[in-house]
């Protein structure tokens, strides 16, 4: 499995400098290939993730990319599935190296999600981004169907407006450490009264927000890791899977059934259980998302995955904190850290690769760190599930380790 030899994230932010999607992926790779210690002339393959046409205003953004960082002759691609895009495109980069067609990898993420559109054209986009012809067509906006799948989840594992509040503060929290958040704030409960509602149970600030910026990675095969990176963190699985992109023909509307599928098949690739994850970066597009994520992935200690047993507990005992037996999101997440869509996946793997080999930014990092993370994002309403996990190296006591 490859191991991460370079990873770096931009500020995620809303750019008013006149810089473009391009400058930030130049930036993300070139400070990536530094950290790797891989010459430029040795990538030979570059895959991008980019959300949506319009954002970048740009049809084939992979080979214009590869033009401006002298990648000459390697082959390129760019991958799309909704949210998922990053943590797909790091999927594609693993199996390029599995399978032997490529020997060092780079991974660039990248969305002018804040200033590509306004706001409204943005809202209308996004409701097209799932069922177009039932959905996408009525005026339906991606906060109201989160909302109703949110409602359900919370009605069947007793999630209160008072925990949905506790994920948003908690990432914000943790996003004033990370010097390059979009959103680092302090909350209090007060302030939710007052934060206008968008589509019950979801106020304002239960919302992530839209962020420009770009994140890489550079993955480099087993016999071809650099002396000097020996010690960097590794992928050791890989899982995906997807479900109806229609509520209405799922089973249990509430429960993100296709990401328990993902991490399962991730799980078993690597021969662990959840419990052998010490950190989780997870998909908070919503405040209730994050939790309906927990219980799908089983992080929550005694949780019995997609039953939600013991979730509102362990939020309110700090189980998910930065001091706590299972951080999530220590970034910030979404909700703090930002969202520029396509970096979104491609971050999330550079934040637990960095996490684990102990060299994050001091306010972030743990002073132990785990053995195992897990990365996790997903397209739709938890309909596109992709994850990742990573392991420090020499970890021999996993399965593909």
């Amino acid at each position: 499995m490859p191991t991460v030899t370079g990873a770096y994230l931009t500020d995620y932010n809303r750019r008013k400098d006149g810089s473009s999607f391009r400058d930030w992926a130049v930036e993300s790779f070139n400070a990536a290939l530094m950290m790797s210690d891989v010459e430029c002339a040795d990538i030979d393959l570059l895959v991008v993730a980019s959300e949506s046409d319009f954002f970048t205003l740009q049809l084939n953004p992979a080979s214009v990319l590869a033009a401006d960082l002298g990648l000459h002759g390697a082959p390129t691609m760019r991958v799309e599935g909704g949210g998922a895009s990053g943590q797909l495109a790091v999927h594609v980069a693993v199996q390029a190296i599995l399978s032997g067609t490529a020997r060092q990898a780079a991974v660039i993420g990248v969305d002018p999600s804040a200033s590509g559109l306004p706001p409204a054209s943005v809202k209308q986009l996004y409701g097209f981004s799932f069922d177009a012809f039932s959905d996408g067509i009525t005026g339906v906006s991606a906060t109201a169907l989160y909302a109703l799948s949110a409602q359900i989840f919370m009605a069947e594992n007793g999630i209160t407006d008072d925990d949905l509040a506790a994920v948003t503060i908690a990432n914000r929290a943790n996003a004033l450490a990370n010097p390059k958040a979009h959103l680092g704030r302090e909350h209090d409960l007060t302030e939710f009264e007052d934060s206008p509602m968008i589509a019950s149970p979801y106020r304002r600030l239960h919302c992530s927000p839209l962020s420009d910026g770009a994140a890489a990675l550079i993955l480099s095969a087993d016999n071809y890791v650099p002396a000097s990176r020996k010690a960097a963190a590794r992928i050791v699985a890989i899982g995906g899977a997807s479900d109806h992109p229609r509520l209405s023909a799922r089973a249990c509307p509430g429960n993100f059934s296709a990401k328990q599928n993902a991490m399962q098949k991730a799980c078993n690739m690597a021969g662990i259980t959840p419990a052998d994850i010490g950190l989780a970066e997870v998909y908070d597009s919503y405040a209730g998302a994050q939790l309906q994520a927990i219980d799908a992935l089983g992080l929550s200690p005694g949780n019995v995955r997609g039953k939600g047993a013991g979730l509102s507990a362990s939020l309110r005992d700090g189980v998910f904190g930065a001091d706590g037996q299972m951080p999530i999101n220590l970034s910030g997440g979404l909700m703090g850290q930002g969202a520029p869509a396509g970096a979104i996946g491609v971050g999330q793997t550079a934040n637990c690769a960095l996490f684990l080999e102990g060299r994050h930014h001091s306010g972030l990092q743990p002073a132990n760190p785990p053995r195992m993370a897990l990365a996790d994002t997903h397209g739709g309403v938890g309909t596109t599930a992709a994850i990742t996990l990573l392991a420090q190296s020499g970890g021999g006591a996993f399965g593909v380790c």
